[in-house]
């Protein structure tokens, strides 16, 4: 099984930039998109409904043209859900779940804190209400592939200039700690990690100072997988060539 997490920054601008035959010839079995910024009615074209995909979005209704997730998947989902149960996250379209029989399949969007020092604490209480969940469905009995744009760079291995970012949004202790606990602790595991132990890629640039030109990234989209399915894995790689958006597509080959 192939899987892919995908931060769209915009599904539509993605789009005109070639992304779904890029998609299509990919060999990809289940993709999650952050950021589709959009509403659904907006993604009706045929562009958007790639023949053979099944396809379930999960809007922001808070504001529109805003966040936004969604899964595309060859098989049909036996059961899709899209929220957790706290209004201020669920209506900002940051979660969707397909489920195949006894896999789960999560596109998750995590807030950034690097706006207003509001969303910041609204990050850290998103972080703080999400590892129980993870928990939950940790100990479920299920498999779980939670794919996403976490918005932290775990490690310094996972971004180009870590000192000088300590104290910004994103590579700040205390999320780098949560990060740290969902593995060392919680028994989740980073994928992209667990192939690459020395590997720094990255799969996120700034718009701004020529960064992706210089590759000064970071990497903040993850697939964190449940041992069992950690177990199946097989590779992974991160595309940042063609560019679709300011993420590059992380795939994951998971074994039967």
């Amino acid at each position: 099984m192939r899987i892919c997490s995908f931060n769209a920054n915009g599904l539509r601008s993605a789009a005109s930039k070639g992304f779904f035959p890029w998609f299509d010839a990919q060999g990809i079995d289940v993709l999650c998109v952050q950021e589709t910024k959009a509403q659904e009615h907006q993604l009706a074209d045929a562009l958007f409904r790639p023949a053979g995909r099944h396809v379930h979005f999960r809007d922001a209704s808070t504001k529109k043209g805003y966040s936004g997730v969604a899964i595309y998947s060859r098989q049909a989902p036996d059961e899709v859900r899209t929220g957790l149960g706290w209004a201020d996250f669920d209506e900002e379209g940051r979660y969707i779940e397909a489920r195949f029989g006894n896999l789960s399949v999560v596109s998750l969007y995590l807030p950034s804190g690097s706006s207003a020092e509001e969303r910041q604490d609204f990050k850290f209480r998103v972080m703080d209400w999400f590892r129980p969940i993870m928990k939950t469905w940790r100990d479920s009995g299920r498999e779980y592939v939670v794919c996403g744009d976490w918005n932290i760079a775990h490690t310094a291995m996972d971004i180009k200039n870590a000192k000088s970012n300590e104290k910004n949004s994103g590579f700040l202790p205390q999320e780098r700690a949560w990060m740290s606990a969902l593995i060392s602790e919680d028994g989740w595991v980073d994928t992209y990690r667990q192939l690459r132990p020395r590997g720094q890629d990255y799969t996120w640039w700034s718009q701004r100072g020529a960064a992706r030109a210089k590759n000064v990234g970071w990497r903040i989209d993850y697939q964190i997988a449940t041992p069992g399915m950690a177990s199946r894995l097989r590779d992974c790689a991160i595309h940042p060539e063609p560019r679709f958006s300011d993420h590059a597509p992380f795939v994951v080959d998971y074994g039967d």
